[in-house]
C-alpha cells in the first residue's frame, strides 16, 4: 500500500464529529473577506454569468444561424457532454499530479480561445455545424479539467471550517447567474446576434484566468508519479477510495441516482409545461427563473442549516423532499385538475426542488472537499462528476422514453419512486450521521 492509500485509509478510520471552527481560525461567515477567496469567487461568478448567457445564444446559433435539425441539435448537446464520459477518470489523475492554479489558468485561456473562434469563423463565412461540434468537444474537454480542478483547488484557498460557506457563496452566485443570465442573454442575442454573445463569454474566461492568476496560496505537493503502477492503477486507487469510504461512498452512489431522477424530470417537464399546460415562452422562462431564485434561497440558508443539523441529517432531510416534488407533478399530470391549479403546483414543485437542492449541494461539496486527502481530490471530484454526467444522460433518455410510451403522469411518478432510493441510501448507511472532525 502506497503512502496516499495509507492516508486515505487513516482518514476513513477517523471518529466523526460535528463541524465547528477551531479556536483562532477566522469565522466561516467572513469567508468573502479573505482576499484570495474573494478573487476565486469573483472569477467563478464572472465565468458563470458568461456561461448562462451562452446557454441561450448557443441554441439560437445552432437552430437559426446554422439551420440544424433536431437530431443535429442532439449532436451538439452530446458534443459538450462526451468529454466527461471519455476523460472524466483520466482527468482526475492528472489534476492530482499537477499544480492546480496554473492548470486553471491554462484551461480558462483555452476555453476563451475556442469560444472566440466561433464568431471569428462566422465572420469569415467558415462556421459549419461539424466545425462547431469539434470546437465544443474541445471546449468540453477543457471543462472536464477546469471544473474538477477548481473543486480541488478551493481547499487550498480557504481553511477547512470555511469550505461549507465558501461553497454556499459560489452556489449563490451561480444561482443568480442562472436566473439573470438567460434573460440578459436573450436580450443581447436580439441586440447583437448569437455569435457575438460567445465572444462576450470568451472575455469572461480571460477575466477568470487573470483573477485566478492573482490568487497566491500554498498548494499541497502534487502526488508523485509512480512509474510502476501507471495511470490505470491511479484511477483504480481514486475509484476505490471514493466508493469504499463509509460515508462518501453512499453519498456518491445516491447522487448518481439523483442525477437520473433530476434529468428525467427536466426532460419531461419541458414538453409537459409547453404542450399540456400550454405555457407561453415567457411563463416557461419565469418557471426556470423561479428555480434559480429558489436555489439561491437554499444556498443562502445552507450554512445555517448545515451547522444546525450536521452533514448527515441535512442530506437525509433534503433527500426526503425530492420525491415529494415529483409526486406533486405526477398528481397534476392526471385528469381532473384545472389548468390554473396545475400551473400553480408546477411552480410550487420547482420552487421546492430548487430550495432543497440549494441547501444540499454546498453541504455535500464541502463535506467531500473536507474529508478527501489533497492528493485524491482531483480523482474524487472527477470520478463523481463523470459518473453523474453519465447518469444524467441515462435519466434524460429514460424520461423521454417513459413519457413518450406511458405519458407524463407515469414518468413523474416513476421518477419519484426512483428518487426514494437516494433517501433510503442516506438513512440506512453511516451517511445519516456524517460529521466533520474539527
Amino acid at each position: 500500500m502506497n503512502q496516499s492509500m495509507e492516508a486515505s485509509a487513516h482518514d476513513q478510520r477517523r471518529p466523526a464529529m460535528r463541524s465547528r471552527p477551531a479556536r483562532g481560525q477566522p469565522r466561516a461567515e467572513e469567508v468573502l473577506r479573505e482576499p484570495m477567496f474573494a478573487r476565486f469567487w469573483t472569477a467563478s461568478t464572472v465565468s458563470s454569468v458568461g456561461t448562462a448567457a451562452t446557454s441561450i445564444a448557443l441554441p439560437v446559433l445552432v437552430v437559426r444561424y446554422l439551420g440544424a435539425s433536431n437530431f443535429e441539435v442532439g449532436l451538439v448537446n452530446a458534443a459538450q457532454l462526451l468529454p466527461y464520459l471519455v476523460l472524466g477518470l483520466l482527468a482526475g489523475v492528472f489534476i492530482d499530479r499537477w499544480r492546480r492554479r496554473p492548470m486553471l489558468i491554462r484551461t480558462s485561456i483555452g476555453r476563451a480561445v475556442l469560444l472566440a473562434s466561433v464568431p471569428a469563423f462566422w465572420a469569415v463565412g467558415w462556421l459549419s455545424l461539424p466545425l462547431l461540434i469539434v470546437i465544443l468537444v474541445g471546449f468540453g474537454a477543457l471543462n472536464v479539467f477546469a471544473i474538477a480542478g477548481a473543486q480541488s483547488f478551493l481547499p487550498a484557498v480557504v481553511s477547512r471550517p470555511q469550505l461549507f460557506r465558501a461553497n454556499a457563496r459560489i452556489d449563490q452566485s451561480d444561482a443568480v447567474a442562472q436566473t439573470l443570465g438567460p434573460a440578459a442573454g436573450g436580450a443581447l442575442v436580439a441586440a447583437l446576434g448569437a455569435p457575438l454573445i460567445l465572444l462576450i463569454d470568451a472575455v469572461s474566461y480571460v477575466v477568470n484566468a487573470v483573477l485566478i492568476g492573482r490568487i497566491k496560496v500554498l498548494e499541497p505537493t502534487p502526488e508523485p508519479v509512480d512509474r510502476r503502477s501507471g495511470i490505470g492503477a491511479a484511477i483504480k486507487d481514486g475509484v476505490r477510495w471514493i466508493y469504499r469510504h463509509p460515508t462518501l461512498g453512499p453519498m456518491t452512489v445516491s447522487s448518481h441516482v439523483w442525477f437520473i431522477g433530476n434529468n428525467a424530470m427536466l426532460t419531461v417537464l419541458a414538453p409537459f409545461a409547453l404542450r399540456d399546460l400550454d405555457l407561453s415562452s415567457l411563463t416557461f422562462g419565469l418557471l426556470f427563473a423561479l428555480l434559480g431564485v429558489a436555489t439561491l434561497a437554499g444556498a443562502l440558508l445552507s450554512p445555517r442549516i448545515g451547522d444546525l443539523l450536521g452533514v448527515g441529517r441535512t442530506v437525509v432531510t433534503c433527500r426526503a423532499g425530492y420525491p415529494v416534488a415529483l409526486v406533486l407533478l405526477g398528481v397534476i399530470a392526471g385528469h381532473g385538475v384545472s389548468r390554473t391549479a396545475a400551473v400553480v403546483v408546477v411552480f410550487g414543485a420547482l420552487g421546492l426542488w430548487g430550495l432543497i437542492s440549494g441547501v444540499e449541494n454546498p453541504v455535500e461539496m464541502g463535506y467531500r472537499q473536507t474529508i478527501t486527502p489533497p492528493n485524491f481530490l482531483g480523482r474524487v471530484n472527477s470520478t463523481a462528476r463523470s459518473a453523474n454526467r453519465t447518469c444524467a444522460v441515462l435519466g434524460a433518455l429514460a424520461g423521454g422514453a417513459v413519457s413518450g410510451a406511458f405519458g407524463y403522469r407515469t414518468a413523474f411518478l416513476l421518477g419519484a419512486a426512483a428518487l426514494i432510493a437516494p433517501f433510503v441510501i442516506a438513512v440506512v448507511t453511516p451517511l445519516r450521521s456524517a460529521r466533520i472532525e474539527t
